[in-house]
């Protein structure tokens, strides 16, 4: 379902990429965007296809992955709310070297080239959020490359655990455990393993009271204990998305 955009769609807050922008500019972007609700599993673009604008996650989350050689999955990266997609193949003027789908409900505004590049080119703060968002994508990216190399699997699971529960995590309701909610066949992508393995593993956190599990939801219920999974005691890692 395609809908103007309003003003409202891009309620201002801490993580938002167009937070600081002026008026006049956000108008530009809100007049020329529309919105369209997504079901879950729905794909945004796909990997070659050529960007004729950016997608801004208004309320939901997508994962960002690569297609392997055996058509399976290599999720990357969880966008959220009030994060932008496709801005990477739209900048560098080439097609999309990978593909985005929903992994729940989701409503995401389309903004058509023409404008995104005309507010881009004439606002610093919307240059400096990008670049901090590309820098950001890189490092969790370069981060993920490096874990496939040279952690377990089971470290590579409560890793991916920690970065979750602060993409999942409910605005406004510190303290509270995350509900990370993601299908076992996305988790296994994301950590880079057979689903078996990683129903497994989530069984062993279990008993060992360091998670809680119901269906397709997850909460973090010993941190330290996830940590110590990790192999990061000692680090001064933060587990931040935006």
């Amino acid at each position: 379902m395609l809908s103007k955009l309003n003003t409202e769609n891009f309620r201002l807050r801490s993580n938002d990429i167009f937070e600081g922008l002026s008026r006049q500019e956000r108008d530009t972007l809100t007049m020329s965007g529309v919105t369209h609700r997504y079901r879950k599993g729905e794909v945004i673009f796909r990997e070659g296809g050529i960007p004729a604008g950016i997608f801004y996650v208004v309320s939901g989350r997508a994962k960002k992955f690569k297609t392997t050689t055996k058509g399976g999955e290599q999720i990357f990266y969880i966008c959220g709310e009030h994060e932008l997609l496709g801005y990477h193949a739209l900048l560098g003027d080439e097609r999309y070297t990978d593909s985005a789908a929903t992994i729940e409900e989701a409503e995401i505004a389309f903004i058509p080239k023409e404008s995104f590049l005309s507010v881009l080119q004439g606002s610093a703060v919307l240059s400096g959020r990008l670049l901090k968002a590309l820098g950001h994508e890189f490092t969790l990216f370069t981060t993920a490359i490096t874990n496939l190399a040279t952690k377990s699997v089971r470290e590579r699971l409560a890793y991916n655990l920690l970065l979750l529960d602060e993409k999942f995590k409910t605005t406004g309701k510190s303290g509270v455990a995350s509900e990370i909610r993601l299908s076992r066949t996305d988790l296994a992508s994301m950590v880079g393993t057979a689903k078996e393995t990683l129903v497994r593993l989530l069984h062993e956190f279990s008993n060992n009271h360091l998670i809680e599990k119901t269906g397709n939801t997850i909460r973090i219920i010993d941190r330290k204990g996830i940590v110590r999974e990790a192999n990061l005691m000692g680090t001064k890692t933060r587990f931040k998305y935006h």
